[in-house]
């Protein structure tokens, strides 16, 4: 047991080791994940790795970090680096609580996963794969594995940390809609339970307080605002780099601008998302976890709809729809490499 606590501050001092290397490598700010001191850092990431509900936000850090990684401008630096972060992986994925694991209902299906996507790409575009999914299925531990697998970058909640650097609004005052609740070292249900569903009535603001958001998102509402800036990001992005979204209303703005991707949405039977849920994030019963599960769905068909007209979680609104109890996360992820080197669109 002592062997076991001693390698898992080895691992995580790694990991806070290869967070400072990027951060030098860059020469900027940015390139660090970690901020506070080094002994408080490892024995935080050493409490998440005991804890699977909390091994994504783990899995959200270590994205970072190799986002920023890939930006270093050395190749021989860049490599290097990337070496050391693909070592760390293997080993974190390998932890009983690692974020990567995933239950698979039946292994006869699983051998079955073979399709073919015609190429739609162009010699100038970048491969984009957007992800829906639904909650408690591991659609974003789906989503981070393919793009490391891929060699490519992960966005999630840091998409919208960059839209509200656009608005220069704090983080306390614009809610993210367009992903699911997320709050650090939250293991609590009633904490994800009790979340503003994306459509909630706005808390009551003064006459001053209102002026000033009128200003600052130039007359629109503030969820309006947020999103118009995140879709103008996506497309800028899109035309820079190769990448996979999770969520987002993503497809349908790259639709909506003819910009080629490749669109999944990831679910799992309700059964199989409660006992994720009850697991993973330590809700109590399973009536909680149902509610908690009926209440997000909602949220996100409304959101979904408001935004891009078309309905959430259809099928024909996919190039590809999974069922990941059927798969486990890794079969899904060599599922959709399947379906990418069968489109031939690197």
């Amino acid at each position: 047991m002592a062997n076991e606590e001693k390698n898992l501050r080895e691992l995580a001092g790694r990991i806070y080791d290869l967070d400072e290397e990027v951060y030098r490598e860059l020469g900027s700010s940015l390139g660090r994940v970690f901020n506070g001191k080094k002994e408080d850092c490892i024995e935080e990431t050493v409490r998440m790795m005991h804890e699977r509900n909390q091994a994504h936000i783990l899995r959200n850090e270590l994205a970072l970090i190799s986002n920023m990684a890939r930006t270093i401008p050395s190749h021989a630096a860049r490599h290097q680096v990337m070496a050391k972060y693909d070592e760390i992986l293997k080993e974190v994925t390998e932890l009983p609580t690692s974020f990567i694991k995933g239950d698979i209902l039946d292994e006869k299906m699983a051998q079955l996963n073979t399709l073919n996507l015609q190429a739609r790409f162009g010699e100038h575009d970048h491969l984009i794969i957007c992800i829906g999914r639904t909650y408690g299925c591991g659609g974003s531990e789906i989503g981070f594995t393919l793009a490391d697998t891929l060699k490519i970058n992960y966005y999630d909640v840091e998409i919208f940390d960059e839209v509200l650097k656009r608005l220069e609004a704090e983080k306390a005052s614009v809610r993210d809609k367009g992903g699911y609740p997320y709050k650090k070292g939250a293991a609590d249900s009633r904490q994800y339970l009790n979340e503003i569903p994306a459509f909630a009535p706005a808390p009551k603001s003064t006459l001053k307080e209102k002026l000033r958001e009128f200003n600052r998102y130039h007359g629109l509402p503030k969820k309006d605002a947020v999103f118009f800036n995140q879709s103008d990001l996506l497309c800028d992005m899109a035309k820079r780099e190769d990448f996979v979204v999770m969520g987002r209303c993503a497809d349908a703005i790259l639709t909506n601008n003819r910009i080629p991707h490749i669109s999944i949405f990831i679910t799992a039977p309700l059964e199989q998302r409660i006992h994720r849920v009850m697991e993973v994030r330590g809700v109590e019963n399973e009536k909680k976890a149902q509610r908690l599960l009926a209440k997000l769905d909602k949220a996100h068909i409304k959101y979904y709809k408001y935004y891009t007209g078309r309905n959430w979680g259809k099928a024909r609104n996919y190039d590809l729809c999974i069922n990941s109890a059927s798969y486990g996360i890794q079969g899904s992820v060599d599922l959709i490499m399947r379906m990418i080197s069968s489109g031939d669109t690197q």
